[in-house]
């Protein structure tokens, strides 16, 4: 190993990583690559691409010491004994597996390049979410596209990261998960990865398999906390009709040992890159193995998910007497979730869909997502769309308040100020159980959340 590491892809698993992996590995030098200028220049300036909390004071900390970014892809293959690659790998839209298998199309691309530039042995890392038995698909397009002296050996090394706590997670890992070829090559080489995270992460924590395992087990961890989202969100259905409150019961569910602590709370749904993604892949997997039992279960969960969205929005438009037209709809958070900035599957897009669907107009604030995101997630009803600079802003004049993603700041705004701003009756939706309802009932609003009645 010649202390040397790139990455392909910049986005939210690549940048982070290799950013801690410099900070913690001061003799390693390491490069994120990415064939976008406009990314990578980002990455070299004062407004990174993403937001994570703490980030920035990482990349600014090594930048230019140890970390690198660049677009000169062939010769950082060529130099590097270590590649991870971190592309993208979307939900196929059209073909066969079409709205359910994964769209390796980045990936066979990175891996072209990759044969195309490297002239001796290199340990190509598997970080992005893949499907079982995509790392013996990488090795028959490497090996198929050798030349002279280069030689390969892919390790899995799925990513357990969180948006929002993505540098804790990085920082302090619950494990990192390494596959490896059963072979003494393979051996060695997942040794020289372990050695690399061993310089900030305890051996007992650093866990070793073969590779079909490790891919599995990152499908499996996302299948299992969106499966538990899921439950309690078909829950919430039933504390709304039976007068039970879902965060009493969420609270003595996660104190039980033998369930686990987390992704116990009441949500209009789950959103992020990996969750949907990854079950209908494992749909998939089911499906292509003539598991439809199994696959049936699994596809339940993602179904489950945009029940809650249309209830969600259904409750919105009953509750304003059955039409939405020419109604201002506040929307307090666009994000999938608090403390990032990523959009991707949000549970906002949907509900939004929905309400402009209805004929309303949507005034949006989120403290991290941009207007041109908003418009790219929302195409087709620009007039329609309010983007907003403060939480304030949107409620003026709205018949009401839909707070979709849970940031802190929710829990401390002026809602005496809100509610007098607002068309009456003010009606507020809260899609997360952020807030004093019964402090909101006094101020005048009608309340209304999920798995809770008054």
């Amino acid at each position: 190993f010649n202390n040397r590491i790139c990455c392909v892809g910049a986005g939210y698993v690549g940048g982070p990583t290799m950013a801690v992996i410099a900070k913690n590995c001061p003799h390693v030098t390491v490069t994120v690559l990415d064939l976008n200028q406009q990314r990578i220049d980002a990455w070299n300036s004062d407004s990174l691409p993403i937001y994570e909390p703490g980030l920035q004071e990482v990349v600014e900390e090594v930048r230019g010491k140890n970390l690198f970014f660049s677009t000169d892809i062939s010769k950082h293959i060529r130099e590097c004994d270590v590649i991870f690659v971190s592309v993208n790998t979307p939900t196929k839209t059209k073909g066969l597996g079409a709205g359910r298998a994964a769209d390796l199309t980045f990936w066979e691309l990175a891996a072209r390049s990759i044969a195309q530039h490297s002239v001796s042995h290199k340990i190509i890392v598997e970080k992005s979410t893949v499907p079982v038995r995509t790392a013996s698909q990488l090795s028959s397009v490497l090996d198929a596209n050798t030349q002279g002296n280069a030689s390969f050996t892919v390790l899995s090394n799925p990513e357990f990261l969180a948006e929002g706590t993505a540098m804790r997670d990085l920082a302090v890992p619950d494990r990192v998960l390494i596959g490896g070829p059963r072979t003494e090559l393979g051996s060695e080489c997942v040794n020289v990865l372990a050695d690399i995270y061993a310089n900030w992460i305890p051996r007992e924590r650093i866990v070793t398999t073969d590779v079909w395992s490790a891919e599995l087990s990152k499908l499996m961890a996302n299948a299992f906390l969106a499966q538990r989202i899921s439950s309690i969100n078909s829950l919430s259905a039933l504390c709304e009709v039976t007068n039970s409150d879902i965060t009493e019961i969420s609270r003595a569910v996660d104190t039980d040992l033998e369930l686990g602590k987390g992704f116990l709370k009441a949500s209009p749904g789950f959103g992020g890159s990996c969750f949907q993604k990854d079950i209908l892949n494992l749909v998939y997997l089911c499906e292509s193995m003539g598991l439809e039992k199994e696959a049936d279960y699994w596809n339940a969960v993602v179904q489950m998910n945009d029940t809650q969205k249309s209830r969600f929005s259904k409750q919105v438009v009953s509750s304003l007497f059955n039409t939405l037209d020419r109604k201002r709809i506040a929307i307090y958070g666009f994000a999938f979730k608090a403390h990032t900035g990523d959009t991707r599957e949000s549970p906002a897009i949907d509900i939004c869909k929905y309400l402009l669907g209805e004929n309303a107009t949507v005034a949006i604030y989120d403290p991290k997502v941009s207007e041109e995101q908003i418009h790219l997630d929302l195409p087709g009803s620009s007039k329609r769309i309010v983007f907003c600079t403060d939480p304030y802003e949107a409620a003026s004049n709205a018949h009401a308040v839909l707070i979709i993603t849970e940031w802190p700041e929710f829990g401390s705004l002026d809602w005496e100020r809100i509610y007098k701003s607002m068309t009456q009756p003010a009606h507020l939706f809260d899609g997360r159980n952020v807030i004093d309802h019964q402090a909101l009932k006094a101020i005048g609003f009608a309340v209304k959340c999920i798995g809770r009645t008054f």
